[in-house]
């Protein structure tokens, strides 16, 4: 099963496992000198977690001034993580019969963070590969708290 979300009109989704929650995109704190990937980071209940503009990593234009993001929160290996995205779209199960490996024509950086797509009815599926998404973007955290002044 997967969470599902668009980006532009293209629909993404990961494993429902691996979701924490989501929600309206709340305020973000931007950290100086971080990579454009980040967007900044976000206090989920006491707890700070790096946001990553999935836009921006996937290679989609950055998003218009004053147009709301929402929040995707997944458990990662590193910890929760905060992706923003257009906006939110259903849990749906999907057969493993129509899973296939990303084609060859998909943009290279999107590739690699995909496990694969799915070909639905009406639409192509692209399930994401959630430490793919992370992995390289940046300091965790923590990491970046440690060496605030």
């Amino acid at each position: 099963m997967y969470a599902t979300f668009f980006i532009e009109d293209h629909f993404f989704g990961v494993e429902v496992e691996n979701v924490q929650e989501v929600f309206t995109a709340p305020a973000i704190t931007s950290v100086p000198l971080a990579p454009s990937i980040i967007a900044g980071l976000i206090n989920l209940r006491g707890e700070i977690v790096t946001t990553i503009d999935l836009r921006v990593r996937l290679g989609f234009s950055p998003r218009a001034a004053g147009v709301e993001a929402m929040s995707v929160v997944v458990r990662t290996l590193e910890g929760p993580v905060n992706f923003l995205v257009d906006q939110i779209g259903d849990v749906i199960e999907v057969l493993p019969s129509l899973f296939e490996p990303p084609p060859e024509t998909v943009d290279a950086q999107l590739a690699s963070v995909l496990d694969g797509v799915y070909k639905l009815e009406d639409r192509i599926f692209l399930a994401l590969n959630t430490e793919a998404v992370i992995k390289g973007v940046g300091p965790s955290p923590s990491e970046i708290l440690s060496k605030s002044p």
